[in-house]
């Protein structure tokens, strides 16, 4: 990249906007609630020790209760360094957007919001960019001149290769040795099978997963009527179509793909959330924020 492209005004008005958006975001909505909505979520277990009146019994031993008919509580020794890793889809669907914003754009939103509240808590983030293959590998760091590198990579991102998000998160949960917060950022526009994939292998490897479907209003209504030239995202081909003919199929498979995804993350305990780009951005993030907290 050259020095004219680096001090570009609208590539850095790009910059300041997420800088700005994580801010605000964070600051407004989450530290205010003086708690974290991801410490603590790895902890090892230590050792035992006996029950006292008053110990939470959740965390009763029942098959020491069996074998020695005596009570004793299980104690943890909390990781509270946590590690992120924040993944982009950055294929050419995520380009598309009839509003004010595009997928793409959401979702760089989004990388922004997430790694400043973590730095904000001395957690690591690292980033993940993928397509059809993962494009940049950054592994969790905690200083805040990481979070002005991360920024700046997904400022310099253009979208347009071919959707390959399933394997690509295959290859990301071979990469990652230790137990992760992995926080997804898609339109999940993949084949469904290949993306169960790959969240049963991160259950397997017990991450946690957040996964945030980023969707634009027309893709889930399909509100089109007229006469229409429908032109890949991910390639040189076009379709001139009567929508009208194509509304019921459309809408058919994209509620099927929706229900396998759904379903898969309700069975597998992850976090699914989907986020609309017409919607006020600030105020969606902050209510998922808010409600996993009170979780």
């Amino acid at each position: 990249m050259s020095a004219t492209d680096l001090f570009d005004p609208k590539r850095y008005a790009i910059f300041r906007r997420l800088e700005l958006i994580a801010h605000s975001v964070v600051e407004g909505f989450v530290t205010g609630m003086h708690k974290s909505p991801f410490k603590g979520f790895a902890i090892e277990f230590d050792h035992h020790r006996q029950y006292v009146a008053g110990d939470d019994l959740k965390h009763l031993d029942w098959k020491l209760v069996g074998k020695l008919d005596r009570y004793y509580i299980k104690q943890y020794e909390e990781d509270t360094s946590l590690r992120a890793y924040l993944v982009l889809d950055i294929s050419g669907s995520m380009n598309y957007g009839s509003a004010k914003y595009t997928k793409f754009d959401y979702g760089r939103f989004l990388v922004g919001v997430f790694s400043f509240m973590l730095l904000q808590q001395q957690d690591s983030v690292g980033l993940v960019t993928c397509d059809n293959e993962i494009r940049h590998f950054i592994s969790p760091r905690s200083s805040r001149q990481h979070m002005k590198h991360i920024l700046d990579v997904i400022t310099a991102i253009t979208p347009g290769a071919e959707t390959g998000l399933g394997k690509s998160l295959h290859t990301l949960a071979n990469k990652i040795r230790r137990r992760a917060l992995i926080v997804i950022f898609s339109d999940l526009f993949d084949k469904p099978e290949d993306l169960i994939l790959a969240l049963n292998h991160f259950a397997h490897k017990k991450h946690e997963v957040i996964l945030y479907q980023v969707l634009d209003r027309k893709e889930e209504d399909f509100p089109f009527t007229d006469l229409t030239r429908f032109v890949s995202m991910e390639g040189e081909s076009f379709e001139l179509v009567d929508p009208l003919r194509l509304r019921k199929e459309y809408l058919h498979q994209f509620r099927e793909h929706q229900a396998k995804i759904r379903r898969t993350c309700h069975q597998l305990g992850i976090d699914f959330q989907q986020i609309y780009t017409a919607d006020p951005f600030e105020r969606t993030v902050a209510a998922y924020m808010a409600g996993r907290l009170r979780r």
